[in-house]
Order: C-alpha cells, then structure tokens, then sequence
C-alpha cells in the first residue's frame, strides 16, 4: 500500500514496504515551451544520487504484465529467477526495475517521449527532435535536488537507440550509458537492410506506439498503481490523434537512400566519448545485434565494453546476469565504487552451443585477434563450398520468387568455433535491372536438418543474415573493411540484364560452437528467411516463422518488375564467388 505525500503540485507517493518515495507525472520543461512527463522513483531516506533515466513511448504507466503478457509469460516460465527479490508491480517494458536500484542509492527515472503516454506534444519517434528532448532531460535530472549530478542511461532496444544518438550531442552531465541490444545506424540497422525496406516498423508503430499515443485517454490503459489514464489525462479522437503524430512508414518509404532523414536518426561516432556499456543478442539478425557491434567498435568512447548473449531480446536484462553486469558498470562510472570493473575483459562473449547453452569467454578487442579468417568458394556445378574456387566456369539460376541456391561446406572434421562478422562476395547477373539478394547462413547436422537458434524475437531463426540490393552495390571506400562491407547507399545503379556484377555483401555478427560432422550452408535466394513452424507474440501482427516481425514484404518497394526476375550466381576462376567467415582456432 502507498500514502500520499504532498509536495507542491505533485503527486508523490510513499510506498514504505519496499521503501519507494515516488513521484507520478513529475514536470520536465523542454527548450521550446513543451512539457514532458516523468514517474521518479527514489528512498524513502532521500539524500543525492546517481540517475538511472530511460525516455521512450511505450507508456511509463503501463504494467509489463498488461502490455506485454506474452514477453512477460516467457519470464516467468523460462527464467523465474528475474522475478525474485521483488515484487514486480513497477516492472515497465525494456526499463529498470526500481525495486532492483533504489535500495542499491540509485534514483529512477521514466520519461514517456514526447507524444507518447502522459507527455503532450508531436510523436515522431527517433527525431532529432526527439534526442534533444532527451537532452533537456538529462540535465533537468542534474540538477534536482536527490540527484548527485551524475546520469547514465539504460535501457533496451528503443531505449538503447536513442542512447547512442543523445550521446552525440555530449550533455554534460550524462556519465554512462549502457545501450543494451539497440540499432544504432538507422538505415543499415532497421528501415533498410542491405537497401531493402524492412516493415517492420509499419508493425510495431501500430501496435506498440499508436496504443498509447498521449490523447487515447479513456481508450488506453490505466496505471494500476495511480488509477490515472495512461495515454494523458484526454481523450482525443482519431482524427485529432492523427494530426499529433508522424506517418511513420510513409516518411521512411519515401527516403529510401541514406540521406539527412536517416543521418538524423544515427550517432555520430566521433563524438561518442562517453564511457558505454553495448550488449547485443547473437539472435538480433535484424535489429538487436549489428548497431551493437559498430557502436562498441567505432565509438571514440576511450572507456567501452561489448557483451553479447543470446536468447529473447528482453530476458538477459532482467535476469540476475544482465543486472549484476550493469550494476558493476554503473556503480563504477556513477558512484565511484569498487565494483570490479576495472578487472571487467573488454568484450563478454556468451558462445551459442547447438543446444542451447553458452559458453563464456572474455576478449580484449572485435574482431577477435586470434581471429582465423577463412575464405571458401563457392562450387555451382556441386552446389558446395570449396578451399579453392572451380577451375571451371559454371553457375546456378533460380527464381527469387520460389527458389534458391544453396552451397554446402564439408563437414567439420572438428568441434568448430564460429565468432565474428562475415561477409560474402558474389558474382552475379539478372535476367531485369535489379536483384535483392537475401543470403542465409544455415548450420546442418549430420543428417542435413538444420540446427535453428533462439532469435531475438524468434524461437527458431537461422544461425546468420545478410542483404543486398544489387543497384545498392556501390561501396565507401574509406569505411569498408574485408569482413564488414559497407555501402553507401547513396545512389540507385540499375544492372544491365544479364551482365556480371560483383557484389559484396555483409552478414551481420554470428557465434556457433559447432560439433565435428556438421556442416555450414549458404543460401542465396530472392526472399526472407522462412520456416514451416510459427510462432505468435500478442504485439506483432505477423507471425515468427524465422525472421520475426523483419520482413522484406512491402510491394511498393519491391514489385515485380524488376525483383522477379531470374537471378544468376556465377563461380569459378573468372568469377570467385566466395564467402568469409570467421574461424576461431582452438586455444
């Protein structure tokens, strides 16, 4: 039970049990006037302290239990233990969980970004709008009076992205962050893999945004520890909401290159200086794994840590392992304690086994020095992967409609590390003037079944992805490195039917410790990653079938003309179609 306590206009409650003075709807001015809203969580014995703050839309006064049931179900049957040592009635969707951090002398604070839950103002999620807005809120933290001065950010995906940007405008008082499984390249990471249009944004802006806009008053949730609404004290009607908010899928349809919409929208790394925590999730193939990577690698931060896990994209950072890990982090950049972390590898590497287990391991620098890098050529008059390409030249067409090509390794003659990025180089022509290639890096067992791993939102994807639009295949020369290709995506080049190009191809950061016997496949073909099974999580609209809600579907981006068109993989001596990957010998 709470009881009120009166502090000028606020509504604060003293929550004694767990020792929580809280206060609701605190007020947070921004430079133009608007003012945002925020739930403080701090001890019931005051005194200054540390900042854990998060900003994001997913309404700060809606339960984890209520908005995300089946997330919140897979907690509680798969890992009971990120329950305990609270009563979870202030658990909040990707944020910490103050009953976890208070009593440790840490402050809490939640910020529904503007436009979203109990915060006014015009929704446009990731805007540079946006991450000023989170500036203000940083140094309004820094300045109240149960705040040290001190502020780091945590939280995970959408909460973790705009940690990155917020960090390149270097607030004075942010001292940490840990930016736990967050895109950071907002055109390479999300909206357009390899240059073709993910939609999963289409999904989740309705389904998780648009829920709780501030204005669905009386037609959204309600806070279960105030009785308030969630979604702002009015109810507006849809017109009105309509008006309030952005059209996010049409604004990232219509900038389909790499322009200042997206540039907007990412970190500028040479201005990341802040000491950082990144955590990506080996499932992440599509959104929770490569802004992770490119953050920890290309950051200026002279103070950066990379770990990485697998499993669901929510579950690590509730469990004890994820909070410890932070714990350590932030008591040593915000508190100034010896929490161990100077003895902390720059890199945590949970190994992915087939069943399901890791395997830990610290590492001082990404790639991994040790680092074996093996190139195998692709054979198509075998469909195989070879130590050396064909002396022949030979090729294989498929249709992108239905079919594939795939390339299989032999087998393993020994238990077999996997860790790092790849990246494959294909020769290839069109029957039309483009080609998207979607390529599939599969992990067979003896038998040929195909060993398939816990995606970040998916129970079964593939153990690694990569894209390209073949008109997208020009390449920065300064930012492309043999294992991380790197286009620029700037220009659109139309292929010449039937003429041979080559393509580079990155495939996002992948971990497997495979048993001798099994064997690696390559897929290429024209569509997503799918499987027969499906699985079903109440905020995605689609069902996970192996690439989870990061499909490649939208028509408008790609018609039939010209992406149906037959697609050519070529090999041999003239045309060494291969693909890198990242070996790691036995130590």
């Amino acid at each position: 039970m709470t009881e009120s306590v009166e502090r000028s206009d606020e509504r604060w409650d003293l929550d004694r049990e767990r020792g929580l003075l809280i206060g609701w709807d605190v007020a947070i001015p921004m430079d133009d006037g608007l003012v945002l809203r925020a739930d403080v969580f701090q001890s019931v014995h005051g005194g200054q302290h540390p900042v854990i703050l998060g900003y994001g839309p997913y309404g700060k006064g809606l339960a984890f239990q209520e908005g995300y049931p089946d997330q919140w179900r897979i907690i509680e049957e798969r890992y009971p233990e990120a329950l305990e040592g609270s009563s979870n009635v202030y658990q909040n969707w990707e944020v910490v969980d103050p009953e976890q951090w208070v009593p440790e002398g840490y402050v809490c604070v939640r910020v529904d970004s503007r436009g979203a839950g109990r915060s006014p103002g015009f929704l446009d999620p990731w805007s540079p709008r946006e991450t000023r807005d989170l500036y203000e809120c940083i140094e309004w933290a820094a300045a109240q009076p149960w705040s040290n001065g001190r502020i780091g950010l945590s939280g995970i995906s959408y909460l973790a992205m705009n940690q990155w940007t917020v960090a390149s405008l270097q607030p004075p008082h942010l001292a940490a962050i840990c930016a736990w499984e967050g895109a950071a390249d907002f055109y390479r990471d999300t909206t357009y893999h390899g240059g073709i249009r993910c939609v999963n944004w289409d999904n989740w802006y309705e389904m998780q945004v648009m829920s709780v806009q501030h204005g669905v008053g009386d037609r959204g949730p309600r806070n279960p520890l105030t009785g308030e609404t969630a979604c702002g004290p009015e109810t507006l009607t849809d017109e009105e909401l309509a008006a309030n908010r952005v059209d996010f899928a049409a604004d990232i349809r219509t900038h389909p290159l790499d322009d200042d919409y997206h540039r907007g929208r990412s970190p500028i790394w040479d201005r990341v200086t802040i000491p950082l925590l990144s955590a990506a999730n080996w499932g992440g193939q599509a959104l929770h794994a490569r802004g992770n990577f490119e953050g920890f690698a290309r950051a200026a931060s002279a103070h950066k840590w990379l770990e990485v896990h697998g499993g669901e994209h929510w579950t690590a950072f509730y469990a004890p392992y994820g909070v410890e890990l932070q714990k350590r982090f932030f008591g040593h950049f915000l508190k100034d304690e010896d929490t161990g972390w100077h003895h902390q590898p720059r890199l945590l590497l949970q190994l992915q086994r087939i069943n399901g287990t890791f395997q830990e391991r610290g590492e001082s620098e990404w790639p991994l020095a040790q680092t074996r890098w093996t190139r195998l050529y692709l054979d198509a008059s075998e469909r195989s992967l070879q130590e050396q390409p064909g002396q022949r030249p030979e090729s294989i067409s498929y249709d992108p409609l239905t079919g594939n090509a795939e390339f299989l390794s032999a087998p393993f003659e020994r238990e077999t590390e996997l860790t790092g990025p790849s990246a494959a180089t294909l020769f290839v022509s069109s029957a039309t003037t483009d080609a998207d290639l979607f390529l599939i890096l599969r992990l067979l067992d003896p038998d040929g079944e195909e060993v398939v791993f816990q995606g970040s939102n998916d129970p079964r994807t593939a153990l690694g992805k990569g894209w390209l639009r073949a008109s997208h295949r020009w390449l920065d020369p300064d930012l492309t490195l043999d294992y991380r290709p790197y286009h620029t995506h700037d220009r659109i080049e139309p292929l010449q039917p039937g003429a041979v190009y080559e393509l580079a191809i990155e495939i996002w950061p992948l971990s497997v410790i495979a048993p001798a016997g099994y064997r690696l496949g390559l897929v290429v073909q024209g569509r997503d990653y799918e499987r027969d099974e499906a699985a079903q999580l109440a905020n995605f609209r689609v069902p996970l079938r192996g690439s989870g809600p990061y499909l490649h579907t939208d028509p408008d981006d790609r018609p039939v003309d010209p992406f149906a068109g037959r697609v050519t993989v070529h090999t041999g001596t003239t045309t060494p179609s291969s693909l890198l990957l990242p070996v790691i010998p036995e130590s």
